[in-house]
C-alpha cells in the first residue's frame, strides 16, 4: 500500500472531507490512512475502503505520506501534531482544520518549519456546499499547493487569503456564518406563524424561501443589491418590509457587529 494521505481524526468534519474526496475521485481509497481512536469512527472510515490505525504509532515505518490532514479539534491539536513529527522533514506538507489554531503553532507543535496549510472550512462542507479558505507558510511548493486546493474542492468553494490574520474575519464570517443563517431561518418561520400560517408550512416557506434565494444570487451572475432591487415594486410589500430591515441601515448594523464580536472573539480562543 502506497500511503498518499494521512488522515488523523475522522469525526464529523474529517469524514466528510474523506467521503467527498473519494466520492469526487479525487484520491484512491487505497492511498489513505485513517487515524482514528474511536473504534466506531475509524470502522465508518474502514467501510469506505480506506486503512485505519487507532493511533499514529499503527503507521507503517516505512510511510511516506504527501500530506498529512489534522482535522481535530483545537484543544488537542498540539497533542496530535507532535505525534507526527518525524514526517517533518520537508517532504509532507500538513493541513490543519483545527479553528483557531495558527500555524506558528502547528509549526512549533511539529518542530522547525515544515509545510503548513492552514484551512477554515464550514459546517456545509458535509454536503459539497462549504466555504473553505486556506492559508499556507511559505515552505509550502505551489504545485502541492494546488493539489490540496483541488482536494479541498470537492467540498464547496476555496479561497487563498495572504495574510493570516485574516482567518480571524474568515472564522466570523464563513466559519461561524451558517449559525446566523441558520437563526434567520428560525426568525423567519416564526415570524410566518405570527401571520398566522401553520408551523410546518412556516418552517417550509422560510427554509426554501432561503435556499432558492442563495442558489439564485449564486447563479444568476447578477449582484444581490440588484436582485434585491428586482424583487421589490415602489410602495409594494417588499418595500415596506425593507423599509424596516433597511431603516437607518438596521440590518448591516446588527450583521456588522454580530461579525465584529465573532472575529473578536477568534481573537482571544487563537492565544
Amino acid at each position: 500500500m502506497t500511503i498518499r494521505l494521512i488522515l488523523a481524526g475522522c469525526g464529523n468534519m474529517g469524514y466528510a472531507m474523506l467521503k467527498g474526496w473519494l466520492d469526487a475521485g479525487k484520491l484512491a481509497k487505497g492511498h489513505v490512512l485513517v487515524v482514528e481512536p474511536n473504534d466506531e469512527l475509524r470502522e465508518r472510515a474502514e467501510a469506505l475502503g480506506c486503512q485505519g490505525v487507532a493511533d499514529a504509532a499503527g503507521i507503517p515505518a516505512n510511510a511516506s505520506p504527501q500530506l498529512i490532514v489534522l482535522a481535530v479539534k483545537p484543544q488537542v491539536i498540539r497533542a496530535v501534531a507532535e505525534a507526527y513529527r518525524r514526517f517533518a522533514d520537508g517532504r509532507t506538507t500538513y493541513v490543519s482544520v483545527a479553528a483557531g489554531t495558527s500555524v506558528a503553532t502547528l509549526e512549533d507543535s511539529l518542530g522547525g518549519r515544515p509545510p503548513v496549510m492552514r484551512c477554515m472550512p464550514n459546517t456545509p462542507a458535509a454536503i459539497g456546499k462549504g466555504m473553505m479558505v486556506v492559508f499556507s507558510n511559505p515552505q509550502v511548493g505551489e504545485a502541492v499547493k494546488q493539489q490540496v486546493l483541488d482536494l479541498l474542492s470537492a467540498s464547496g468553494e476555496v479561497a487563498t487569503i495572504a495574510d493570516e490574520k485574516l482567518m480571524d474575519a474568515v472564522t466570523a464570517v464563513s466559519g461561524s456564518g451558517p449559525a446566523y443563517i441558520f437563526h434567520f431561518i428560525e426568525a423567519l418561520t416564526a415570524a410566518a406563524q405570527q401571520a398566522g400560517l401553520p408551523e410546518q408550512t412556516a418552517k417550509l416557506l422560510a427554509m426554501q424561501t432561503v435556499y432558492g434565494a442563495a442558489t439564485l444570487a449564486a447563479q444568476s451572475g447578477e449582484e444581490p443589491g440588484v436582485l434585491r432591487q428586482q424583487v421589490t415594486s415602489p410602495n409594494g410589500t417588499t418595500a415596506a418590509a425593507l423599509g424596516v430591515l433597511m431603516g437607518d441601515d438596521r440590518l448591516t448594523r446588527l450583521v456588522t457587529e454580530a461579525v465584529e464580536a465573532a472575529r473578536l472573539r477568534s481573537i482571544e480562543l487563537g492565544r
